[in-house]
């Protein structure tokens, strides 16, 4: 199909106009952005910059592969005013890229992000959780390398298996078994955990919720739920609030401040962290409010006063 200039045009153009964001950034998502035809690819980039020019536009970023990553690429991306490059990191395990047909290594992946560091190009690591012969040990050396590597933010994607996929028919013959939701809750926990303790900001947990998420032609099995972020921040939260009751005398009403916006994340879906915390402490009321001066994850907790 013939490259419809006028038409990439046109979809900014209708973003700009419907717009109230003054931070405005023009993304090639859904693939491996520098892997396409270079000629292409240039084009592309050229009419991002040009409203970046005009000041329409911040930035651009684009996600893609590791292995797609060189000192070709590098020396285009230089031309242009890039926030930031998705990496599709997924594991660290050589084992587990190895037997999912990956495509590239460890080290490729060390690699690709040793040329965006020393060309100052921020990166994002994208990883997922519960691929096959992955263990939760596996999921947290990732998202370390990622932190100590210096990214700018990071996506957790639990498994899904979708039909007419290798994954399909692995789980078909019983030689995968997807991750419960209580399971890929309680690892992407442990991921966002070791996230938040380096001050790297977690962009999304889960896909992006769309039809065929819940469309029985095409999603087959695994933790597919929309709220699923959501779920794991509570049980982060849920944690934290644990290990800062523990060992320390409350009175039987507690009111515990967390960050702005937060508050439904301390409380959990239907009540489901106030309720544990009050049956594991023996509180008669636990009353939650926000404070403009906490940062994500912190909490303050006091003793109410009758």
């Amino acid at each position: 199909m013939e490259f419809d200039e006028s038409m990439v045009e046109k979809q900014i153009l209708d973003v700009l106009t419907t717009s109230s964001d003054s931070n405005v950034e023009i993304a090639f998502f859904g693939g491996s952005f520098t892997g396409i035809d270079r000629l292409l690819m240039i084009r592309l980039l050229d009419i991002a910059q040009k409203y970046i020019n005009n000041g329409r536009v911040q930035a651009i970023r684009m996600s893609t592969r590791p292995d797609y990553i060189s000192e070709e690429i590098i020396e285009i991306l230089k031309k242009y005013t890039i926030s930031c490059v998705e990496l599709g990191i997924q594991s660290m395990n050589d084992e587990v890229l190895s037997f999912l047909k990956r495509g590239h290594t460890a080290e490729q992946t060390k690699r690709a992000i040793s040329l965006l560091n020393q060309n100052k190009i921020p990166f994002v690591g994208q990883m997922m959780i519960g691929l096959p012969k992955a263990t939760l040990d596996d999921e947290l050396e990732c998202a370390n390398f990622i932190c100590n590597s210096g990214a700018i933010g990071a996506r957790i994607y639990p498994t899904l298996v979708f039909k007419q996929t290798e994954l399909e028919k692995l789980t078909i013959d019983k030689s995968y078994e997807p991750l419960s939701l209580d399971e890929a809750i309680f690892r992407s926990t442990q991921v966002l955990s070791v996230f938040v303790e380096h001050n790297v900001p977690c962009i999304r947990i889960g896909l992006c919720e769309s039809e065929n998420l819940h469309s029985s032609d095409t999603f087959v099995a695994g933790p597919n739920h929309p709220s699923i972020g959501e779920m794991v921040k509570s049980e982060l939260y849920f944690k934290i609030i644990c290990a800062r009751l523990d060992g320390v005398d409350f009175s039987r009403k507690i009111v515990i401040f967390c960050p702005k916006g937060a508050t439904s994340q301390v409380i959990g879906n239907k009540k489901s962290n106030i309720i544990k915390l009050e049956k594991m402490y023996g509180f008669e009321s636990i009353r939650v409010l926000e404070l403009d001066n906490l940062e994500s994850y912190n909490i303050e907790i006091k003793s109410k006063e009758d």
